[in-house]
């Protein structure tokens, strides 16, 4: 994992529009990692790793696993049993839309969009349905630096 995965936290964040949804998500429980692999070198794997080493439910989502970091792995956020606090997304942008539709569907909580991706279209479905949205930020760093 690089840092420019993960960048630190830049500006002033008493201004910062997203502060009260990083919290909220920050404290969150149980977090979908949407398009988490086997590949142990890639950004979602590290970030996963970080959140179940501070005490966060880790719950894998892609179809291609039935299991990784020793937890069932979902095809989707909406077959995962239970209340979602955060999904976690580590896809192309192209997907993201689709993404925020299953955690709607759902009932997550919020849609977290990882460094260096953004959508429009994601942002505006999640913001209408009520969830919390953050993107094109590391999980990982802002829990580190916020949470």
């Amino acid at each position: 994992m690089t840092d420019q995965a993960c960048p630190l936290p830049s500006g002033n964040r008493s201004n910062d529009a997203d502060a009260d949804a990083i919290r909220r998500m920050s404290r969150g429980q149980r977090v979908a990692v949407v398009g988490l692999s086997d590949n142990t070198m890639r950004a979602a794997w590290g970030i996963a790793s970080y959140l179940k080493s501070v005490g966060k439910e880790v719950i894998p989502v892609n179809p291609n696993f039935t299991e990784l970091m020793g937890a069932t792995c979902y095809p989707s956020v909406s077959a995962i049993p239970g209340q979602v606090d955060v999904v976690g997304v580590f896809r192309r942008a192209e997907y993201c839309a689709d993404v925020v539709r299953d955690a709607i569907n759902a009932g997550a909580k919020g849609v977290w969009l990882q460094s260096g991706i953004t959508n429009a279209e994601a942002r505006h479905l999640a913001e209408s349905a009520g969830l919390d949205y953050v993107e094109n930020r590391c999980l990982m760093v802002e829990h580190m630096h916020r949470g």
